[in-house]
């Protein structure tokens, strides 16, 4: 029989999770929007850097158009607020682990905190590596096979959602080597099967760059290489990786 006081302890339990749930988002959230704030009164001279890599790939003189009535401000404001997000990326992280960390035992916080900020930072790096590297390349490639007789002004709003896109592509395919680290320390793959699918997933990396990236054979490398180097890293660190992290019953096991 159930116990009225351990139903009642259980029911507590959950409020108080959930009210510790709400704070920490509301830190995080709080955090964001202090950035944000201070970032706003530079929203124009945020998206003119955004835009930089399409503006030298243009013909001088060139600008882009808006074609929306609030789009000159909206558009800003969304690139000044994803760059809030990144620059509070460290408070939203820290308060996503100090919501996590009193439940896990000694070996899963050494599993769950290298995994959290090395996975943030190689998303960012993919991000940067994007636009330092790719956007010069595919705007280049693009403004100098238009024909003459066009007049190259891009829509703010569509490069918007053209630069997330690839933002997005490239910062989840640096994640490759977290995905490897992952399954063999879940054990549900191990480090030999995986360098014996190496073809297959060199393949997927050219294919997967076939269908982000425009149709030009060096942005498409400058997918697919990245992919491939980074199912290497994540080979060589995986093995030492899921022996720092092991379990004290593990330990046992194997001794």
């Amino acid at each position: 029989m159930i116990n009225d006081d351990d139903t009642a302890g259980a029911g507590d339990t959950f409020i108080s999770h959930l009210v510790e749930l709400r704070n920490r988002v509301m830190r995080a959230s709080i955090a964001i929007i202090i950035v944000f704030l201070c970032l706003m009164p530079w929203a124009g001279d945020i998206y003119d850097i955004l835009a930089m890599p399409m503006m030298v790939a243009l013909p001088e003189g060139s600008k882009m158009i808006a074609t929306g009535v609030i789009t000159p401000f909206l558009i800003p404001v969304k690139v000044t607020l994803l760059l809030a997000f990144l620059i509070a990326l460290p408070v939203v992280l820290y308060q996503a682990w100090a919501f996590i960390a009193p439940g896990l035992y000694t070996h899963e916080k050494k599993l769950v905190a290298p995994l959290v900020v090395s996975s943030s930072l190689l998303f960012i790096a993919g991000v940067a590596f994007c636009y330092f590297f790719v956007f010069g390349v595919i705007f280049k490639f693009v403004n100098e096979f238009a024909p003459k007789s066009i007049n190259v002004a891009p829509d703010i709003e569509s490069y918007f959602g053209f630069v997330m896109t690839l933002f997005i592509a490239f910062g989840v395919t640096f994640e490759v080597p977290i995905v490897v680290i992952v399954l063999v320390r879940m054990g549900l793959v191990t480090v030999e099967k995986l360098k014996e699918v190496r073809p297959y997933v060199i393949v997927g990396a050219f294919v997967v760059a076939a269908v982000v990236t425009p149709p030009d054979v060096m942005s498409q490398l400058l997918l697919a290489i990245p992919i491939c180097l980074l199912y290497e890293v994540g080979l060589l660190i995986a093995p030492a990786f899921a022996k720092a992290t092991r379990a004290p019953e593990e330990v046992s096991d194997q001794a």
